[in-house]
């Protein structure tokens, strides 16, 4: 087993490359949940994830509902900014899943509310302008929170 990335309807290609690749450098498994902005085969998806696509344990489902029908029953952790709980203060266990909505809009409200007390969040300045931090960025941040508690499994 291993942490689990879900990425919920990405939409910028050079994300899901550059999260790709830390799925394949890390033994991380890769979950895109469609519907996905961009061709799998898009140029700049292959390019951010250079040669390492055959490495990445990929998965990819038809829809939210499809995804939570099979792994619905697992842990799961929902990143985002309306999140009470900051991503450093959960315990990650072996299997989880953390999931990541869209560049620009997030994971759907009433999926974020029925699963309140799953969410987490990055800390950020309360004089910022932005939202929310890329995408890819806050997959690595939360992705290494989780494997260094595990002890960074598989990794030297």
């Amino acid at each position: 087993m291993s942490i689990n990335i879900v990425f919920v309807e990405p939409e910028i290609p050079p994300n899901t490359g550059n999260i790709a690749r830390t799925c394949a450098a890390t033994g991380t498994n890769l979950h895109l949940v469609k519907p996905l902005g961009f061709s799998i085969d898009d140029k700049q998806v292959k390019r951010a994830g250079l040669d390492y696509w055959p490495y990445v344990n990929l998965e990819v489902h038809e829809s939210l509902d499809a995804f939570m029908e099979k792994y619905g029953d697992r842990r799961l952790w929902l990143a985002t900014t309306k999140a009470k709980n900051m991503y450093a203060d959960v315990e990650y266990r072996d299997g989880d899943f953390i999931l990541f909505g869209r560049e620009t809009r997030g994971l759907p409200a009433d999926f974020v509310e029925e699963h309140q007390e799953s969410g987490i969040r990055i800390p950020m300045s309360e004089d910022t302008r932005t939202r929310s931090f890329n995408l890819s960025n806050s997959a690595n941040i939360i992705l290494f929170e989780a494997l260094r508690q595990l002890g960074f499994p598989g990794l030297k």
